[in-house]
């Protein structure tokens, strides 16, 4: 075994004693790949969304230097009716870019001189008298190899794209990388017969120029579009639940952290280094600020792209926007709109994509804490500022200070307004959420829940073990704040918490735009205890 070729299954192995989740179906799918034209796959995720333990588990199945039948037998792909054909049959190349990109650091060479080097005396060591001691190509002394009589190659790239990242404005290192790997995958007479698989690994996808991939011999499967690997992009709720109950963890909190990403098929699809940190500790709390990119979220969402500050605070407010992913161009660098950076935040998990709808959100309550964080700065001024007063206005609302609470509402929705693109109850509501926003620690928030008669504009369900009155919000427009009450009791809406056991606060807020006078744009606030 060795670090680059056939590095063996040591690295799944400790992967099956830890809390393990069933993910050989990903197997099953590459090998339904081996012996068509093209078996070359690039499945991007964000961090801490299992990329390494995918990449470990593929050496580990593939690798022909040992026998690791012993941790599949009894998984998905033990079942499969290639298991036995394919397992243990390829030699494999795997490498991570990262540590070339540090050792050529602390050897003053190139990323892709190291990667060469480092490849080739792997093989040439591997495959002694296969490859000619002065060759410099790794795809020649491959071909060399298996030419040779020796097993094709199964190769395992993980963060491929940790190039763009690291040397986000080199651009000639970006598409010398590029030349290096259309050499390896593109020229058909030497991959068909030296590459059985390629499965290749990273945050971004491939890099577009114009529209075209730059490596368009690999299928892609991204955040935006996983299409059939969906279910291997995280934990599914199935897996989270049965996860939970075998763990003894509370699932209903489980799922308000760290669910989120929805796509065609499956749903509700979780972060799972959140998961599984969360069952360790027998803690459900922030386990992505872990990541380090907090940072990177405060400079891009700081971006003075037009439209980036609306999309940005009405996500905030619990509100999906509507984007377009087309034009991105898979890279950090090489923005021409909002929508180019809501795209690539999607890419790193900070953002969930709706595919039939084409809207972008906030996914779950462990972002929402990193945003709360990356706009507390100048740039971002009473927004930031009502989000960090924002428990004092949940304290105000639970001990019925009407007066605080209408001062702070109209405060936050001034600032909010001054920002959007529309000025109405819809902005209200928006208002309303971001001022409430620490309240979804302790709150389920649903917004337009269905009543007996109606709709709430916002429901506060309190969550499992926390001892806090229920909310039943109602917003006016141009009316007053008795007549939102008034419509609460009128169409039942109280009914809705009829299994909720404890109390309930009726909130009735009006904003009077047209007004004159003192009362000019002013809000008002009343609290029923029912």
């Amino acid at each position: 075994m060795g670090l680059y070729l056939n590095p063996g299954y040591d690295g799944f192995e400790e992967i099956r004693r830890d809390i393990y989740v069933d993910k050989t179906g990903l197997i099953v799918f590459m090998n339904s790949l081996i012996g068509k034209p093209k078996p070359l796959v690039c499945f991007s995720r964000p961090r801490r969304f299992g990329k390494t333990f995918a990449a470990d588990m593929l050496c580990a199945y593939y690798d022909k230097s040992c026998d690791s039948r012993f941790l599949f037998e009894d998984l998905e792909v033990g079942k499969s009716e290639n298991f036995e054909a394919y397992i243990n049959k390829y030699n494999v190349l795997s490498f991570d870019m990262t540590g070339f990109i540090s050792d050529s650091r602390i050897h003053g060479t190139t990323v892709l001189e190291e990667m060469q080097n480092a490849l080739l005396r792997e093989v040439k060591e591997g495959f002694p008298g296969c490859v000619d001691k002065e060759e410099k190509n790794i795809g020649q002394a491959l071909y060399d190899i298996v030419s040779k009589g020796n097993a094709r190659f199964v190769f395992v790239i993980d963060e491929w794209d940790a190039i763009f990242r690291e040397y986000k404005e080199d651009k000639q290192l970006q598409e010398e990388y590029i030349l290096f790997l259309r050499g390896l995958f593109k020229n058909k007479d030497r991959t068909k017969k030296i590459i059985a698989a390629a499965y290749m690994t990273g945050i971004l996808p491939v890099k577009k120029y114009g529209t075209e991939s730059a490596l368009s011999d690999f299928k892609e499967y991204t955040m935006t579009a996983p299409e059939m690997l969906e279910e291997y992009v995280g934990f599914t709720e199935s897996e989270v639940r049965e996860l939970c109950r075998k763990y003894d963890m509370g699932f209903d909190k489980m799922n308000l952290w760290y669910d989120g990403y929805s796509f065609n098929s499956f749903q509700h699809v979780y972060n799972p280094n959140s998961v599984i940190q969360a069952l360790h500790n027998k803690n459900v709390r922030n386990y992505w600020s872990q990541t380090g990119s907090f940072e990177s979220l405060k400079g891009y969402i700081g971006m003075n792209y037009d439209g980036l500050k609306d999309a940005i605070v009405t996500m905030l407010g619990g509100e999906p926007v509507r984007m377009k992913i087309s034009s991105f161009q898979n890279d950090i660098t090489s923005f021409k709109n909002a929508d180019d950076v809501l795209t690539l935040l999607i890419h790193f998990g900070y953002l969930a994509y709706d595919q039939k709808k084409r809207t972008v959100s906030i996914p779950n309550l462990e972002v929402a804490e990193v945003f709360e964080d990356a706009v507390s700065g100048d740039y971002w001024g009473a927004v930031g500022n009502a989000i960090a007063e924002s428990e004092n206005l949940l304290d105000a609302t639970l001990n019925r200070d009407e007066i605080a609470v209408a001062d702070a509402l109209e405060k936050i929705h001034g600032s909010v307004s001054s920002i959007l693109q529309y000025n109405n109850e819809a902005s209200l509501s928006c208002a309303i959420t971001i001022a409430y926003y620490t309240a979804k620690r302790f709150y389920n928030i649903v917004r337009e829940l269905p009543t007996g008669k109606g709709f709430a504009d916002l429901a506060f369900i309190p969550l499992k073990g926390i001892h806090k009155p229920a909310l039943i919000v109602e917003l006016k427009y141009n009316k007053d704040a008795d007549s939102a009450i008034k419509q609460i009791h009128d169409n039942c809406y109280d009914g809705v918490l009829k299994d909720y056991f404890g109390n309930l606060l009726l909130v009735g807020v009006n904003y009077n735009k047209t007004a004159k006078g003192q009362n000019a744009k002013r809000h008002s606030c009343v609290i029923e205890q029912v």
